[in-house]
């Protein structure tokens, strides 16, 4: 049976247990902010404050220290004031800089981990220390995949509307995550998109070309594995919806990640979890094959 607990800071669950971590959708943006994301705004606070000391210590106003570090004066308020979060070559920057000596990285680690709302730090975790990465979804394109303008478009349909620092904060995080590309030794993803995926012109036609093209450069890539589940197959063993299975470096333990309407699951069970693998094999097996995936997606480009 699956317990219902919240992870320690984050973190991803211990061997041995099985967690449900509530909160609200982080890839579907379905959720409302939640109480337990004003823990991580207080580390936000905390570094924004230590921050802004070494900056008046040091002598420099705002429009000197963000020319130096490659912002405006407004960005650097922003991130003194625990609304924007610096990227973690940022907080780097600005020790230097500041001559800090450490003072600022120090807060690197939490404020990395802050970026993301309580329920989604584990998966983050684990996507950073991931082997291997299997993604179905069917409403919307993963975080992993997105592209900028595309995560605006979703960011901006939500309701409650959100503000436009908490978008901002939003899309840094994404695109921090997809670092994951980048990483070596590279991790082995693969990625089975529903079709209706690809025909949703979420942002508008434009948006929706450009996510496309994205996805064949990512397609391109050694190490991702990209297949379109097509709307006329008559079977399919996703009908339960979208899922992530990481397995984590080290140990070989595999984790599942699942989202419905306002709740996020991190399950760590192990026969659930080959159960999922198993499961999302089958799904691939269904899928078209990854070059005809490809040229599915070059077809509909193609497309007026």
């Amino acid at each position: 049976m699956t317990e219902h607990a919240q992870t320690e800071c984050g973190s991803a669950p211990a061997d041995g247990e099985a967690a449900v971590a509530l909160g609200g959708g982080w890839e579907d943006d379905g959720g409302g902010a939640r109480a337990a994301d004003k823990s991580a705004q207080g580390v936000v606070l905390a570094f924004g404050q230590s921050m802004k000391t070494l900056r008046l210590r040091a002598g420099m106003e705002r429009e000197e220290f963000g020319r130096k570090i490659g912002y405006s004066a407004s960005t650097v308020a922003s991130f003194e004031q625990g609304r924007r979060i610096p990227s973690p070559g940022t907080i780097d920057q600005a020790d230097s800089i500041l001559r800090a000596d450490g003072l600022l990285k120090v807060w690197k680690e939490q404020v990395e981990r802050a970026q993301y709302p309580v329920f989604f730090q584990g998966m983050a975790q684990l996507e950073k220390e991931a082997v291997e990465l299997l993604a179905y979804d069917t409403l919307v394109f993963k975080g992993l995949l997105q592209t900028e303008e595309y995560m605006r478009a979703l960011l901006g349909m939500r309701r409650p509307v959100l503000d436009q620092e908490t978008i901002e904060q939003r899309v840094a995080a994404r695109l921090a995550r997809q670092t994951i590309f980048d990483r070596w030794p590279a991790p082995l993803l693969s990625f089975v998109l529903d079709e209706s995926i690809l025909r949703r012109p979420y942002g508008g036609t434009d948006v929706l070309r450009r996510q496309l093209e994205h996805l064949l450069l990512i397609g391109q890539k050694k190490n991702v594995a990209l297949q379109v589940m097509p709307l006329d197959r008559e079977e399919s063993a996703g009908v339960d919806g979208p899922f992530t299975v990481v397995t984590r470096t080290g140990d070989g333990k595999k984790f599942v990640y699942a989202e419905a309407q306002g709740s996020a699951t991190l399950e760590t069970d192990p026969q659930q979890a080959a159960l999922t693998a198993a499961r999302y094999g089958i799904i691939r097996s269904q899928a078209l094959p990854t070059r005809e995936s490809l040229e599915f997606i070059e077809r509909l480009l193609e497309s007026p």
